[in-house]
């Protein structure tokens, strides 16, 4: 009896809940103010959201509880589109569930792990100094379960291979509200696909100097977004501009976000290769290397 009763008031509730939702929309389709437009576009999407009546409520709103609702909007609007390499198989997954090739083949939600880097403000604990200053940089992480750079090559196949795979999207949006982008490419970041990113992608510094001074390459790999990031089959290799033979591709909103600075405080995972909490780029934006 008393659940009874319990599950009739819920179901109340969350009538209520909707009318209210519903009569906001309302108010926005006769024209109100556009700044309270806004607002109540706001406010009706999260009551829908808690009211389970929307369609999907996303990663939004754990976003918006990590990040406050600007940034975690953010996050989830420049999460790029994926395009992966023909013949490749593998898709970025949640390491937590997965860490064989196998579920990493599709089996698994396409997901990454995001972190933000806000040096509009002064985080304790990150390099925000010299141009970094007044920028907010958002990164997207990818976990795949092993890495075959030289996948086919004969004798060499197995010198390129190696259990656990991180790599990255990175954007930097500027206080002019311009926004760049970059992607992690074996030891360095690269923009475009170019002969010119041979210095970034073997690490070899005065090379990469070299061919920015030229401006073969933009600094540091930084360039205009272009909301996609180009996957090479067995490396995982990125770029965010270029021709490429994508033949599969995931949309930036079927992509599953999580932040990933409270997961890297809990989780003791032993890794083949530096995760992201490890490396100098998680708390230098502008760092060259992955490393």
């Amino acid at each position: 009896m008393w659940e009874d009763e319990r599950g009739q008031g819920s179901i109340e509730w969350l009538a209520l809940l909707s009318i209210v939702a519903l009569l906001l929309l309302g108010l926005v389709a006769v024209g109100i103010p556009p700044s309270g437009a806004a607002l109540a576009r706001s406010i009706a999407s999260r009551i829908l959201c808690a009211a389970a009546i929307a369609d999907s409520c996303g990663d939004e709103p754990v976003l918006i509880a990590a990040y406050g609702s600007e940034v975690g909007e953010l996050a989830r609007r420049h999460m790029p589109e994926l395009l992966f390499e023909q013949g490749s198989r593998a898709v970025p997954v949640d390491f937590r569930r997965c860490r064989t090739t196998a579920c990493g083949d599709g089996a698994l939600p396409v997901t990454a792990f995001v972190h933000v880097i806000d040096c509009r403000a002064e985080p304790e604990g990150y390099d925000c100094t010299g141009p970094r200053a007044g920028n907010l940089y958002i990164q997207y992480w990818t976990y795949y379960a092993d890495s075959a750079t030289l996948r086919g090559v004969p004798i060499a196949g197995e010198r390129g291979y190696h259990r656990d795979d991180w790599e990255s999207v990175q954007i930097r949006i500027r206080p002019d509200g311009s926004v760049d982008q970059r992607a992690s490419s074996h030891h360095g970041y690269n923009h475009a696909r170019s002969v010119a990113n041979w210095g970034s992608d073997s690490g070899i510094g005065i090379l990469n100097d070299v061919a920015e001074t030229l401006g073969a390459r933009p600094h540091n790999g930084w360039g205009p977004q272009t909301r996609v990031l180009l996957v090479s089959g067995g490396s995982h290799a990125g770029n965010v501009a270029g021709d490429h033979d994508g033949e599969r591709r995931t949309p930036a909103r079927n992509v599953h976000l999580i932040p990933l600075e409270q997961v890297a405080a809990e989780d003791r995972s032993r890794f083949a290769v530096t995760p992201p909490w490890r490396k100098r780029v998680w708390l230098d934006p502008e760092a060259e290397t992955t490393d």
